[in-house]
């Protein structure tokens, strides 16, 4: 019998049975064998019991049994896991260690009860007991078939814990004791099937954390994960957060409406925001969050992805703070998936060109520079300005890639212009914040034009505002000085559009400033914007720097312009961009006579 019993119990283990379908099946197979006995299998957290199995007695008493704290005179089942030696009480009625405890058993017709301790090693993990309905203790079979079942529990319940401690890492966050992506996946499945009305996601990003490791090292980087994650988790309250991984978190939120979505996100933003100590050093935490709520039959991995748009649209305009998802945001992340794959591929096909833009004086109109604009050519031949697929520079392996091959191209034009003789001083080529936090530009740069042999002198660098002055980290800043500390020139591009404020002027190194068409085109007697241009002009050139007016479209712009002090200008009323074979042309016709580029003088003076 003990045999066939460890057969069937062994086979059940290796199958991966539930504990508790394994542990019935042994009671009910020991009781089958050793009749007028009810068996039973509680489980040890070390404090109490709860039951696992017990298929001949009641429910009720059980559920009783499951609120039982082991001590030396909690029954036999719990005196047996307090001490960690078998306990055998005859008389139930008699015995102190049940007082607390016979009232459960005597009306049942329980008399007598023997309790084993069940261990793994020197831990007890629980209890195996014998009820008896007549005061009596065990007989040497009854010993036998007890040692084999303890053992077998011993076995199903150790497996059961490694079972469950697999799965706990496979969905539990190491770092923070969250639950982790795998988790949220399956949370999401369940919500497929789940009768919740209505529910919706918060996702989220920390906002500092790759300064927080760059400054402190990812030890304090840690910390703030580990703190940050504490009160996401207390904000969430009774709802599930995730940490996805990374800097990612994640909240399913059940709600009536976008209000409580937005309410639950400002509960998590608050609990975030107060100073904390990582790894030594005071913190200030800060989260972007997004989040989307499930409406109608939509599909849980929809709402998912609509909170990532949110999430994603949140960053570039509204960070430290919550956006909730609108079908809009997914047509402008649709716009800029559909420009960045047009743009990748262009790439790939040599479609993108350098396309020229002059600058002149505007005395004598004569070009002193040019501007390379970059142009994507469909496969039907037309060609397409940046303004079309500007989106696509927001990624920033597209962007870097752009620029890249716009480098490229400019330094081949300009080796080609210098051949011929042609009056080339200077060609200015847009870089984008990609540009300067992929590393690496100014040995890429200099590579480029050596291998052309082109000398940088002729190269300037046009950054615009909003990448030069809105960096809070200084990378873009600190790798200009470093350019300009080689030689090259920087110009500002569309000065006005962006941080426009006079004081950058004192503080920010740039060469050439280029003040935006939306100012040029107020230069009306009638019009304020007059007077800023008319200053702005003033104060540049007591500065030392030079000014380029851009877009300038009609004579009394160019006039009025020059008036003000402004020698040199860009637009349509001299010349709309062409490509490399054009741009020579243009140079050869009306480029500044009388400065070479073989001159020992300096190439290019704004001031004329």
């Amino acid at each position: 019998m003990i045999l066939e019993l460890q057969n069937a119990i062994l086979e059940m283990i290796a199958k991966g049975e539930p504990l508790a379908d394994t542990l019935s099946t042994l009671c009910l197979m020991v009781e089958r064998a050793v009749p007028g006995v009810a068996a039973t299998v509680l489980k040890s957290n070390g404090n109490g019991l709860s039951t696992l199995a017990a298929p001949s007695l009641p429910v009720s008493y059980s559920g009783a049994v499951d609120t039982l704290e082991i001590g030396p005179f909690a029954g036999s089942c719990g005196t047996a896991a307090f001490l960690g030696i078998p306990v055998v009480v005859t008389d139930i009625e008699a015995d102190p260690r049940w007082t607390d405890y016979k009232a459960l058993a005597l009306p049942l017709g329980l008399r007598a009860c023997w309790s084993s301790p069940i261990k793994s090693a020197d831990r007890v993990v629980g209890t195996f007991a014998f009820y008896y309905r007549e005061n009596r203790g065990p007989s040497i079979l009854e010993q036998r078939i007890v040692d084999a079942c303890v053992h077998l529990c011993s076995i199903a319940i150790e497996r059961d814990e490694r079972v469950s401690e697999r799965q706990r890492l496979t969905y539990m966050d190491a770092l923070t004791g969250l639950p982790n992506r795998a988790a949220f996946d399956l949370a999401l499945q369940n919500q497929a099937n789940s009768t919740s009305k209505s529910w919706g996601i918060v996702v989220g990003d920390l906002d500092n954390l790759k300064l927080v490791n760059d400054t402190f090292g990812h030890a304090a980087g840690d910390a703030l994960i580990h703190v940050v994650a504490k009160r996401i988790a207390a904000g969430a309250g009774n709802e599930h957060a995730y940490r996805l991984g990374g800097d990612e978190f994640a909240i399913i939120v059940l709600c009536e409406d976008e209000f409580d979505l937005q309410r639950k996100a400002a509960q998590i933003l608050k609990v975030v925001e107060p100073s904390s100590e990582c790894g030594g050093h005071i913190v200030f935490p800060s989260m972007t969050l997004g989040g989307a709520l499930a409406t109608g039959n939509i599909d849980p991995e929809q709402v998912r992805q609509n909170a990532d748009i949110a999430l994603y649209h949140a960053k570039e305009h509204a960070r430290g703070q919550f956006v909730a998802f609108h079908p809009g945001l997914g047509t402008t992340l649709m716009r800029r998936f559909r420009a960045v794959r047009d743009v990748s591929l262009a790439l790939s096909e040599n479609r993108i060109e350098a396309y020229y833009q002059p600058i002149v004086r505007l005395d004598t109109r004569e070009a002193i520079g040019l501007e390379a604009l970059c142009r994507m050519k469909t496969h039907s031949g037309d060609v397409v300005a940046a303004a079309h697929f500007h989106e696509a520079t927001k990624d920033a392996h597209v962007a870097a890639m752009l620029t890249e091959r716009m480098l490229t191209k400019v330094a081949k034009d300009m080796r080609t212009w210098l051949d011929k003789g042609l009056p080339l001083q200077h060609v200015g080529v847009n870089l984008s914040a990609a540009d300067f936090r992929k590393g690496g530009l100014r040995e890429k740069i200099c590579q480029l034009f050596e291998a052309a042999d082109v000398p940088l002198k002729h190269l300037i660098l046009e950054v615009t505002e909003s990448v030069y002055l809105g960096q809070r980290d200084h990378v873009v800043a600190n790798e200009i000085k470093a350019l300009r500390f080689e030689g090259l020139k920087v110009a500002l591009d569309d000065f006005g559009t962006g941080y426009a404020s006079l004081t950058h002027l004192l503080t920010v190194p740039v060469d050439i400033i280029k003040i935006d068409k939306s100012f040029i085109d107020r230069t009306r007697l009638d019009d304020a914007g007059m007077a800023i241009v008319e200053g702005l002009i003033s104060i540049a050139g007591k500065l030392g720097i030079r000014v380029v007016a851009e877009g300038i479209e009609e004579e009394e712009q160019a006039r009025r312009l020059e008036e003000f002090g402004c020698k040199l200008g860009q637009g349509y009323l001299f010349a709309r961009a062409m490509d490399g074979s054009k741009a020579g042309e243009f140079l050869l016709a009306h480029g500044q006579r009388g400065v070479h580029s073989s001159s020992s003088r300096e190439p290019l003076r704004y001031s004329g």
